[in-house]
């Protein structure tokens, strides 16, 4: 039976190349050491020296598991927590807003309506494909492509701000000449 030392010497570097492409590299390192914590106090429940890989593993597996559930909210945050929005952010918001009308009308036909139909109609994607008779995936494809494509058209036009909540922040129109904006 191997001891812990050689465990760590051997698999050190496996599990946290396993481990980074999981977790952000932040968080990388406090997982392999609660792993090697385990491993050292169940060691002696491995049976099978043959199948010492594969354990290792499994317990890596459940503490990228543990990982992700513990940073899982469990409840929703209290009334009095929640932030409105401020009249300002509503203002720039709807300001912009403005603008994507024309932007939209100078889309292609087919993208311009799936934006129409799921944006401004509030249609599923679902519906969408069936008023304009083709298949779900071409639904979505057509939605996808059109928003990149207003958010091409909307990034020539304007330097925007998003904050780390992804809100509208502020913008500024980068005053080209511009048919778009």
């Amino acid at each position: 039976m191997k001891t812990t030392e050689d465990i760590w010497f051997e698999y050190h570097n496996k599990l946290s190349a396993f481990i980074r492409n999981r977790v952000a590299n932040d968080a990388a390192e406090d997982i392999l050491q609660d792993v090697f914590v385990k491993i050292l106090t169940r060691i002696d429940s491995l049976k099978e020296n043959t199948k010492l890989e594969s354990w290792l593993y499994q317990i890596t597996r459940n503490a990228v598991i543990d990982h992700y559930r513990s940073r899982r909210p469990t409840e929703n945050l209290p009334d009095w927590i929640e932030q409105p929005r401020s009249v300002e952010n509503e203002i720039i918001r709807q300001e912009l807003s403005s603008c994507l009308a024309p932007m939209i009308g100078q889309l292609p036909d087919k993208y311009r309506a799936a934006i129409n139909l799921s944006a401004v109609e509030g249609r599923t994607q679902k519906e969408i494909a069936e008023l304009e008779k083709i298949s779900l995936s071409g639904a979505k494809s057509r939605v996808q492509r059109g928003r990149a494509l207003l958010k091409s058209m909307l990034h020539d036009c304007c330097q925007i701000e998003i904050n780390h909540n992804n809100e509208l922040v502020s913008y500024e129109s980068k005053e080209r000449d511009s048919n778009i904006c």
